[in-house]
């Protein structure tokens, strides 16, 4: 079965490269029995790829079950996967079954899996490793061939290292694991999305749907979604009830946008003249004009640098602007950098003294023959280098702490701890 036709059967919206290669993980991995562990922000439709796993694989005849572990007491939560006797706590006047057995040879799905509590986490290794359980209140120990599912929206390996989720139990949970990307990472799917929500919303209560002007289109597409697909569901119907438009306006788009994202995210248009709001600019276009303002002013020393060679009569005058610009920029930098100025390089035998920018009254010294043998090594504009200086100075500021270091460099926790991965940075 192709993925379209998966996704026309479980109504998936979207043709991103990261949802398209989750989705053929899942079936890839559907006709087997291995363990599967989805990983994703909430909203994302992690349960959506549970069924479609279980749909296609040999057990979709048999039961399949979801069960959120963090809607379940800590008391209860034995009893409800592996049942109890009678008369095992208070309340317990019959003898139940658990999902485990009541669910055999089908699937079992444990959403948010990370908030399992310690002790049933050992139970459910036990069932992972031998298919072994116990009920409470029992000592018989009983059979059961349940193919297990589990989700999480945190990164259950931090669990792990600070104790609070069993390591053994990740890596038996974890033998094919799938990322389901975030809203914010398949942008190209937001306005399908929305196209599909505002249209059921019209086919429901036989309205018109509302449809985006180009401006607001790119302002949905520039919108993070926290909540993700769930929460652009929300906005969709909300629109549908309370706009007054039938086209719908970049304006009229804001009205319905918390407040509290517009001005850390949303971008400026290109042709938008409302100056009212500066702090929309794109700081990664800034970074680029400063890294290019850098580049150009040293290429311009260099061919200051040059013409006094070939004239060294030069000197004194280019010695005199220098002194002079050096002087304006210090007095106007606000942030208190001070130009660096050329040190003295040693002389040797055959150096000979030409007399151009120094300091005081010290000559910088050039051995000639070097001139004609010379490497240009330029600096690095590599954003990625640039990225993890900001990272560790961000990291080195705040003290090690992740989340007011993503605060300030303006990702998300998750996107810092992912970010420290891949660049290798040791905290």
């Amino acid at each position: 079965m192709d993925l379209q036709s998966i996704k026309n059967r479980f109504g998936i919206i979207g043709n991103s490269p990261a949802l398209n290669f989750a989705l053929d993980t899942a079936v890839q991995v559907a006709a087997t029995d291995l363990t599967v562990l989805i990983v994703g922000e909430s909203g994302v439709g992690k349960e959506v790829f549970s069924q479609i796993i279980h749909a296609l694989s040999a057990r979709k005849h048999n039961p399949f079950i979801a069960v959120n572990c963090g809607a379940i007491p800590e008391g209860t939560i034995d009893s409800e996967l592996f049942g109890h006797e009678k008369g095992a706590f208070t309340g317990a006047v019959d003898s139940r079954k658990g999902y485990f057995e009541t669910v055999n040879g089908g699937t079992i799905f444990l959403d948010e899996i990370g908030e399992m509590p310690m002790g049933t986490q050992a139970r459910l290794l036990r069932v992972l490793e031998t298919g072994e359980f116990i009920r409470v209140g029992s000592s018989k120990v009983q059979k059961t061939d349940v193919r297990v599912i589990a989700a999480t929206n945190r990164e259950l390996i931090e669990f792990a290292e600070k104790g609070r989720f069993r390591q053994d139990l990740y890596y038996r949970l974890s033998t094919v694991p799938i990322r389901v990307p975030a809203l914010r990472d398949r942008k190209e799917d937001i306005p399908l999305l929305f196209r599909k929500f505002v249209v059921d919303f019209a086919e429901r209560y036989k309205t018109n749907p509302v449809q985006l002007s180009e401006e607001a289109r790119i302002i949905l597409m520039q919108y993070p979604f926290p909540g993700n697909v769930r929460e652009l569901k929300n906005l969709a119907e909300q629109i549908s009830v309370l706009s007054n438009e039938q086209i719908l306006s970049s304006q009229e788009l804001r009205r319905f946008l918390p407040e509290r994202h517009q001005n850390n995210n949303l971008p400026v248009l290109a042709h938008t003249t409302d100056s009212a709001h500066p702090e929309f600019a794109n700081e990664r276009e800034i970074l680029y004009k400063l890294f290019f303002d850098m580049k150009k002013d040293v290429t311009e020393l260099k061919k200051m640098f040059l013409e006094i060679l070939k004239n060294p009569s030069l000197a004194g005058t280019a010695a005199q602007f220098t002194k002079e610009s050096l002087i304006h920029d210090v007095a106007h930098h606000e942030d208190g950098l001070h130009p660096v100025f050329p040190g003295t390089i040693p002389a040797t035998a055959n150096t000979i003294t030409t007399p151009v920018i120094g300091t005081g009254n010290q000559p910088l010294l050039i051995n000639h023959d070097d001139l004609h043998h010379h490497e240009v090594v330029e600096e690095s504009l590599n954003i990625m280098d640039k990225e993890k200086e900001l990272i560790i100075k961000a990291l080195k500021k705040h003290k090690g702490k992740r989340k007011d270091a993503a605060s300030d460099l303006g990702i998300s926790e998750r996107t810092l701890y992912r970010k420290l991965k891949e660049y290798d940075i040791e905290e």
